[in-house]
């Protein structure tokens, strides 16, 4: 039996109704002001991923590397002066390289650009983020030890094959809401792909233990586990919001198989603006089997299309943002077709975006320029979080160009935009 953290939900005697901040999710008693759109009816968002902090850290090019990625984070937030909040979007760490002893200090690197501008993050944990020297749940316990002010990151679900950055975070619709005077005006979903490999785990007990072909690999998809407390959390969620569909954005570090499907049907440059440079993609459960081997004699075990079907069934929900694939930074729209069906949402005219961010860290693979996501949501745009919702995204490079700017609208798809250059570094 898993178990499962679900909000109680009061009923008020006014209108609104209380939406506990994060309720009884791990290290819930920390004191932070709810998020909010700004009293211009604005909510800014600023996403970084695949960081990759720790490469080679026994040589000077890996801390050379980390020191760059650094400068990537403050020139992106000294050009977006307006962001209200922060997301790491995985592999914020490159878990293989480091050492046990100091394993989760790079996250102090990480954040400081962020802490410095006093603005506060969510996290969610990417496949090198779990290594034989190093676990998501340390890294977890690092970020709200050290900064209980300024990390929002939380664990929701305790089943021990869950992951651990699976939650959500309220935000209102303006600044002196709280939870017991307000609504949400917008949910953010966290979900937690795994990936990796298992902490301090080898099938070796000799000294070929720290050789990672010994290493026991982590599952890399999103647990079925997961898909049920999401779907009765925001089920639970959408009962109290008196029939008015609360919308909502998901950040989950490995992509949906569906933007593999979305890739082969083909990226258009004028109409998802974005390079399209890691094709096939690599998404969850890439490499395993349907029976749970991971031996490669597998493509794929479709071990997401439980999260895919969950997603797809969601109300309100607005779009997904990715990583993992450092040359991909496209969006791209998503009818709800599974991978091996024939059909997406029949009669159906809700949407949803999938979305690759920027490879903002100078470590892991590629020379692809740095940079990060940016998301604008604005209460005019969701409106009443039917059809017609809408928000603002573009990607701000490390050298303070701006490119792939677009508008997910019902027209998305449709409309023709820039092409995104493909520069190097």
């Amino acid at each position: 039996m898993f178990a499962i953290t679900l909000g109680v939900f009061l009923l008020l005697s006014s209108p609104c109704q209380q939406y506990p901040f994060l309720p009884g999710s791990k290290h819930s008693d920390r004191e932070l002001a709810p998020l909010s759109f700004n009293q211009n009816g604005r909510f800014r968002i600023s996403i970084f991923e695949d960081l990759h902090f720790g490469e080679n850290a026994w040589d000077t090019w890996g801390p050379e590397q980390d020191v760059k990625s650094v400068g990537v984070i403050n020139q992106v937030l000294d050009s977006e002066p307006d962001i209200d909040f922060v997301v790491l979007n995985g592999d914020l760490i490159t878990g293989e390289n480091t050492f046990v002893e100091n394993s989760t200090f790079y996250l102090d690197q990480i954040v400081a650009p962020i802490v410095e501008r006093n603005l506060t993050w969510s996290s969610t944990y990417g496949n090198h983020d779990s290594s034989y020297n190093i676990s998501r749940n340390h890294i977890f316990d690092r970020e709200i030890s050290q900064w209980p002010l300024n990390s929002r990151t939380r664990s929701m679900v305790s089943h021990p094959d869950a992951g651990v950055s699976n939650y959500y975070l309220p935000v209102y619709s303006r600044p002196d809401c709280t939870a017991t005077t307000c609504r949400p005006a917008l949910i953010l979903w966290f979900f937690d792909s795994r990936g990796g490999h298992m902490f301090q785990q080898s099938t070796d007990t000799g000294p070929n233990r720290r050789n990672i072909s010994t290493w026991i690999t982590q599952a890399d998809w999103v647990d079925e586990n997961v898909v049920t407390w999401f779907q009765e959390t925001n089920s639970e969620i959408q009962s109290q919001s008196e029939g008015k569909v609360i919308p909502s954005l998901a950040f989950v570090h490995i992509p949906v198989n569906a933007s593999h499907t979305l890739q082969e049907k083909g990226i258009n440059a004028h109409k998802q603006p974005g390079i399209n440079k890691d094709n096939p993609i690599g998404g969850q459960g890439l490499g395993w089997c349907a029976d749970g081997r991971n031996d490669g004699t597998c493509a794929y075990g479709e071990q997401d299309v439980p999260f895919m079907k969950a997603l797809a069934s969601t109300q309100g929900l607005m779009a997904v943002f990715s990583g993992h694939d450092h040359g991909d930074t496209w969006c791209a729209r998503w009818d709800g077709t599974i991978p091996g069906e024939a059909t997406g949402r029949k009669g159906n005219k809700r949407r949803l975006d999938l979305c690759f961010g920027q490879h903002t860290g100078h470590g892991g693979y590629g020379n692809f320029i740095r940079g990060g996501r940016q998301v604008l949501v604005t209460l005019d745009g969701i409106g009443s979080g039917g059809t017609d919702a809408e928000l603002d995204t573009w990607i701000r490079l490390e050298n303070g160009n701006v490119v792939g700017a677009v508008t997910l609208n019902k027209t998305y798809g449709h409309d023709v935009y820039p092409v995104t250059p493909d520069e190097r570094t």
